[in-house]
């Protein structure tokens, strides 16, 4: 459990959403459909029920020799788990701004990691925070940005130093978070 009581998934569902995002993947570099979840838990033999059928966060990143290669993902769902995760596959390879689209003689050197993530809850102060645990979204005049709980953790950034990456992600100045801007956080389920 997560510090929201948020069940876990069971490792059949972590393996579905898994090949619902290399699916995905891979049809956005051949320019083809994103996949339908519903023909894959059919095929796999997973039931589209639990937390696949119902809304929540994902995230999934793709990696090429060690280096990010596109990150998107929806940190409040709008959509079943399961479609979310085929959907920001997707927009991973094909529309991440600061990459160009994934090729398809690219998928055998990509990886990817899907994040599923808990609900937001707002925190009262950066002391609420752990680093490594927690996601956070940063909100402050207007402007927001978020970081999943990985990325301090594989930066080797401390609190304070994640706070201030933040900020500048946001287009804050560094130090912004220390009066006047609200944290959220959430945890995620990395695979």
């Amino acid at each position: 459990m997560n510090d929201d009581d948020t069940p876990q998934l069971t490792a059949a569902e972590r393996a579905f959403l898994r090949e619902v995002a290399a699916r995905a993947v891979a049809a956005a570099a051949r320019g083809e459909r994103a996949p339908d979840p519903g023909a894959i838990a059919r095929e796999l033999g997973v039931p589209l029920a639990g937390r696949l059928a119902g809304t929540g966060g994902a995230f999934v990143t793709l990696h090429e020799g060690g280096d990010l290669r596109g990150c998107i993902g929806t940190i409040v769902g709008h959509e079943p788990l399961a479609l979310a995760v085929a959907a920001n596959g997707v927009a991973a390879a094909a529309h991440d701004p600061r990459f160009a689209p994934v090729a398809p003689d690219e998928l055998s050197n990509i990886t990817l990691e899907v994040s599923v993530l808990t609900p937001l809850r707002e925190v009262d102060g950066p002391e609420r925070i752990a680093v490594g645990r927690h996601g956070i979204l940063l909100e402050k005049n207007g402007r927001h940005a978020v970081f999943l709980p990985q990325v301090a953790t594989e930066q080797g950034w401390d609190l304070a130093t994640t706070l201030a990456h933040l900020c500048r992600k946001a287009g804050l100045p560094a130090d912004a978070w220390r009066q006047g801007a609200r944290l959220h956080v959430f945890e995620a389920e990395v695979f």
